[in-house]
């Protein structure tokens, strides 16, 4: 039986689903999605770490302007509206974050539509994986913020105050995992580009607040996409949902040369 009709028989049984079974079944590919991020590293094959190590020596790379684009963007502070700053902060707290989530997944479910379903199953298994990484990594690190009057050189490993939790941005990771996942449900660029472009208020606002440097913003941003792609595929080729279309529409590279540093999409 091919692929197609296997997926056309898991629709026509899904209708005869209760809502608590169908909950039960995303719970489920959620943790599976979890578990598979958690251990893609150990499968991880000579381009794979190659990748990582472009994006380590990319970051590295854009540290070296920390210190003067933090200063830019905190002395231009007070020319950006506050109706920004304002959803900024809010787009990228996890109150917001979870409660946007559930409404989607919520609606996804009593109407038993699939693809919200399987957008909301993206988003929480990708936030859940990656924001353990960035909680754990904050304290880690221990990097000092900005607005504390440090430098971006400045850490205080395993620190458990909250003015050294710059690394990476969690605003960052919770707003670009959630546009990132949205993001991949639609073939139109242009919708693609007005998700994209709502999910930066979040780590850009954090940016003129003087609440992280450029590579905190950076690296989160690349973890986020990294773990959506890596979650996407796995519910493609397991074939948990129905995918109408490729896995990957948008292919999104680290990159730098000379004296330029940034992602490359290719639609």
């Amino acid at each position: 039986m091919s692929a197609q009709k296997n997926i056309t028989k898991i629709n026509n049984a899904y209708d005869t689903l209760s809502i608590g079974r169908l909950a039960l079944y995303d719970l489920k590919q959620s943790i599976k999605g979890v578990g598979y991020s958690f251990t893609r590293p150990f499968h991880w094959k000579k381009k794979d770490f190659k990748t990582l190590g472009t994006v380590i020596i990319g970051a590295y790379a854009l540290s070296t302007i920390d210190d003067e684009s933090s200063a830019f963007f905190v002395r231009n502070e007070p020319h950006v509206p506050n109706s920004f700053q304002e959803v900024g902060t809010r787009f990228g707290s996890p109150q917001v974050y979870f409660i946007a989530n559930a409404s989607l997944y919520g609606f996804g479910l009593f109407t038993k539509n699939e693809k919200l379903r399987k957008t909301s199953v993206l988003i929480i298994s990708s936030s859940f994986t990656s924001g353990v990484i960035q909680s754990l990594s904050k304290t880690a690190f221990g990097r000092a913020r900005p607005k504390n009057g440090y430098d971006s050189n400045e850490f205080r490993f395993w620190s458990n105050k909250a003015k050294f939790h710059s690394f990476p941005s969690g605003h960052t990771v919770l707003s670009i995992t959630m546009a990132h996942a949205i993001a991949k449900q639609f073939d139109n660029t242009w919708s693609k580009v007005g998700v994209y472009s709502l999910g930066a208020i979040a780590p850009i606002s954090r940016l003129f607040a003087g609440a992280h440097w450029l590579t905190d913003v950076g690296v989160a941003t690349v973890l986020s996409i990294a773990i959506v792609d890596s979650i996407d595929k796995f519910l493609f080729k397991t074939e948990a949902y129905d995918y109408t279309k490729k896995e990957k529409q948008i292919s999104w590279n680290f990159t730098f040369s000379g004296k330029k540093i940034g992602f490359i999409g290719t639609f």
